[in-house]
């Protein structure tokens, strides 16, 4: 069982705590990290349902810990954040098989409505 039910990984303070602020809201068991190797070691220790993953972070990029996620794990929800203009990026994530983007500046009902529907498919996994 998780012990988390979203990761947010952003190198960018506000973002983080912002997304942090609205999954707390709701209920959710949120837990955030400032860069790749942080993600890797909250997703160790939590085992969160769902990983809202910023594509460029200094150091380790975002879809180089997704890869590593999946290596630790098989199975990773992962949504893409990504600024507006990194379309190659995006290309990126979707040949990894990541079906959820989010483009910087994001809408925040659209990012709540995404994570929702993963969080919820993840607990009804759980549950079964």
């Amino acid at each position: 069982m998780s012990d988390c039910d979203v990761l947010v990984v952003d190198d960018q303070a506000g973002v983080r705590y912002l997304l942090y602020e609205v999954f707390r809201e709701i209920g959710y068991k949120v837990s955030v990290a400032s860069s790749g190797q942080e993600a890797l070691d909250r997703f160790k220790e939590l085992r969160p349902r769902v990983v809202l993953l910023d594509v460029k972070m200094p150091g380790m990029g975002g879809l180089e810990v997704l890869d590593l996620l999946r290596k630790m794990s098989g199975e990773v929800r992962a949504v893409i954040m990504t600024a507006y203009g990194e379309m190659d990026m995006v290309q990126k994530a979707k040949e990894k098989g990541i079906e959820y983007f989010i483009v910087k500046p994001f809408d925040i009902e659209d990012v709540r409505s995404i994570v929702c529907r993963l969080v919820e498919g993840a607990k009804v996994e759980c549950e079964e």
